[in-house]
Parts: C-alpha cells; structure tokens; sequence
C-alpha cells in the first residue's frame, strides 16, 4: 500500500487501530482514500464524513444451526453489514461461501456503498453472507440451512430497510428458500424485501445478466471512447459462475470472442470461442468442474496447466470469480500481451501492485465499483417493479440497465477530469460515488 498524508493518513490510521486483522476492509479502504487526496483539499468539511462513512451503521453477526442429511447438526456464522443508508435502504448481495468472515463482508459493503452511490438510484450499501458452502450439498440441505439463516436475518431487513440478493454461492435455489421462509415468518408477500427473485414470483428480467452484461455495457463504452468496439477482439474472462457466464454471452453479441474461462478447479482455453449453452449446461445444469466442459467439447479446446489464465494472450481481460484473483505478476503478463483493458466484473478482484502495473502500462482499468454496478442496478430496478406492481419487458429492463452503465462511465470521466486525472476510471469512480454519500450524509446531520 502507498503512503497516505494528511488528514487521510490520520482516518485511515483510526480504520487499521478499529478493524485490527481484516485485511480486505482495510485494502478497500486504502484503496478509495487513495484518490480522495484533491478531494479533501477542495472539501475539508468531508473529512469527518469520511471518519463516519468507514464505520458501519449496524453489524450483525449470528449462528446458523441446521440438520444434515445425515442427521447431524451442522453451525455456520452469518453475517450482516448495514454499512451506510444515507441514500436508501441498504443493499447488496449475500455471499454463501467458505472465506466468508466480518473483513470480507465489511469490504464488500464499503465497496457497494460507492458502487450503489453511481447508479445514480435511492440504495445505500450493505452487504452479507455465510461461510456455509453450497457445493457438494444436496437441495434439501440448502433448503434447511437457507431457512435457518433467514429465521434470524428476517427480522432485520425489508424493503424499506435492508434489502439483500444474490452473490457468490447464492443464486436463484437459495433465494427461494430465503424468501420462502421470510414469507412463512412474517404471514406478509413483501416481494420487495429480496431482489434476484424467479420471474414468476415477483423477479425481473435481466437480473441473472445483469452484473456480466453491465460490465460488459461498461467496457464496450471504454472502447467507443477509442473509436473501437468489441468486434473482432478477443476476450478472457475469469469464472463462470453467473457474471462470467452472461458476460461471455453478451460480449458474443457484440462481436467479440471469449476464449478462456476458469473455475476454481483451473482454466480452459478454446481459440474458437467459448460454447455458452455447454458452459451453462455444465456449470449451471450439471455444477460440475470445467474438465467436463473439456471433454464435451472437444475441438483443440484444453486445460490450462501453465500460470493462470491471464497468461493468455488476448486483447480484453475481464476477471469475473473473486477478489484479488489478478496479482502483480499476472498484470506483467496481461500488459506484454498487448491486452488493452481490464474491465472488474468482481469485487476488487485485481490486486493493489497489479493496478499500478495496469495503470504505469496506460491500459484502461474499470474498477469494479464501476464496472459491476450493473447487479445492483438491476436489483433496484426490480424493487420499483416490485413497489409499483409491474413488470417490465426484458427489452425495456436492458435498455435501463444499458443506459445506467453509459451514465455511470460518463460520470466516471467527468469526475476525473475535473480532479485533474483524465482517463482515470478508478479515481473517477471513487470521487463521483463518495461525494454524492458525503452530501447526503452532511444534510442528514450527525447520525
């Protein structure tokens, strides 16, 4: 981490000595207050804001018993970080997951503060999870502990408080058993108090696409600033769980080519391009290893078994699985490959030492505060469905989505360019996302 000065290093001073031992709330922060020095200088009265802003309205931390099929009892913790409602109720995704702790779920609601912040609508930044892991479990087990979690989560969120979706490990299964057992405890249909529902139930068009197509939105307007566009190049996107899996999709639409992809397992490399009803029939369908997607697919597609994927040479880099998964020595690579742009489809998936590499390299780097606003979004749109009793077509849902991500790339580039930083998307992203919160938070008072 670079030095910080000022009143900047004093705050983040007071950060390292409250959060002690969370390493991923404590890089988030750094990596925000990085930028915030012309900020500060132009507005000393955000500084107490800021102080404020690093320190969660309300955490929430409890345990979540359930029955195996086995008949054993299993605990696991479950976390809830209402960070900041200055703009809204709060929201943001659960994460179902192994490495789930409080620094995880803490630095993912820091970064959807900023990120909701962009989307230009009425959402603050919360975020959640469990470090339960889904895979290798069978539906009835899910559904136990899915109802166990919601038996205590209820009680803190609805739809004008918390509103929690979808994230790593909880898909369209997991929040039917939560909005299930919501409903059965409250005797209330409050469809808005989930988003990332079925479309029969109260869910919206396009919210299983939209993190990976708002990324995707996002790079595509990278490209027109260069006079370019998707057609032609060729992509690699990390993962291919839901965000890689829709981003693949939508940068097939556009003229691009995917050709590698990976999972936790490893990583494939396909020259002719990504085959996206295998992938979905084999990750979705099957939730399988990549290696079956290998052998299914046949045509000179392989495994990778040297590096990481972002070895491969390509023009466009998009890492989609989880934080920092792109490390220094993979930007050194992705730079001496010609790779023009990384777009995050993740939360803070590329490391601090690969971003100065990326940057020093003048490669455009989308943050993910940014580039993935898209689910958010998204799931905001399906909360005015939800208020109003409607429901939109899946043509009109992308249009909105599409226009949200223009806006949030000119917002972007407006922002950096007025702090003197021109073509710096993170810096740009930080700033525009921080002094909207800070605003609303000096007219709401000391609170």
């Amino acid at each position: 981490m670079s030095e910080l000065e000022g009143p900047l290093k004093d705050i983040f001073d007071v950060v390292i000595h409250r959060n002690p031992g969370e390493p991923e709330f404590q890089q988030a922060v750094h990596e925000v207050f990085e930028t915030l020095t012309p900020v500060m200088a132009k507005h000393p009265e955000y500084e107490d804001v800021l102080t404020r802003m690093c320190e969660p309205e309300r955490q929430i931390i409890f345990r979540v018993p359930w029955i195996d099929d086995d008949g054993k009892v299993q605990i696991n913790r479950g976390f809830r970080v209402e960070f900041n409602s200055a703009l809204g109720p709060y929201k943001g995704g659960l994460r179902f997951h192994p490495s789930v702790n409080l620094s995880i779920v803490k630095f993912l609601g820091f970064e959807q503060i900023f990120k909701n912040s962009l989307t230009g609508l009425p959402i603050g930044g919360g975020k959640g999870g469990s470090d339960f892991d889904p895979k290798g479990r069978s539906d009835r087990e899910v559904m136990r502990f899915c109802q166990s979690f919601m038996t205590e989560l209820y009680r803190h969120i609805g739809d004008k408080t918390d509103v929690p979706a979808g994230d790593i490990g909880v898909g369209g299964r997991e929040i039917g058993y939560l909005f299930g057992q919501y409903k059965r405890i409250t005797n209330r249909y409050e469809s808005g108090v989930l988003t990332g529902k079925g479309l029969t139930w109260g869910g919206s068009q396009v919210r299983p696409e939209a993190t990976g197509y708002g990324a995707v939105f996002f790079v595509d307007e990278m490209l027109k600033a260069k006079g370019q566009g998707f057609d032609g190049k060729k992509v690699l996107v990390s993962g291919s769980g839901n965000v890689a899996t829709y981003a693949i999709e939508k940068i097939h639409q556009l003229g691009g080519t995917v050709i590698g992809c990976s999972d936790s397992s490893g990583y494939v490399i396909d020259e002719k391009g990504i085959d996206l009803e295998l992938l979905k029939e084999v990750k979705q369908v099957r939730r399988a290893r990549l290696s079956e997607y290998v052998e299914l697919r046949g045509n000179g597609t392989k495994v990778g078994t040297d590096g990481t994927l972002w070895q491969v040479p390509a023009d466009i880099a998009l890492p989609c699985a989880t934080q920092n998964e792109l490390d220094e020595d993979d930007a050194k690579a992705l730079v001496a490959n010609g790779c023009q742009i990384v777009g995050e489809g993740a939360n803070m998936p590329t490391t601090p030492e690969a971003i100065k590499v990326l940057q020093a390299a003048g490669i455009g780097f989308a943050p993910g505060k940014a580039a993935n606003a898209g689910g958010v979004a998204t799931s905001a749109l399906e909360m005015q469905q939800n208020a109003s009793r409607d429901s939109w077509s899946f043509e009109y849902t992308e249009e909105r989505l599409s226009d949200i991500m223009r806006s949030i790339h000119e917002t972007c580039v407006e922002t950096a360019d007025e702090y003197n930083d021109p073509n710096n998307y993170i810096a740009g992203a930080n700033i525009a996302g921080f002094v909207h919160v800070a605003e609303a938070m000096l007219a709401l008072g000391v609170i």
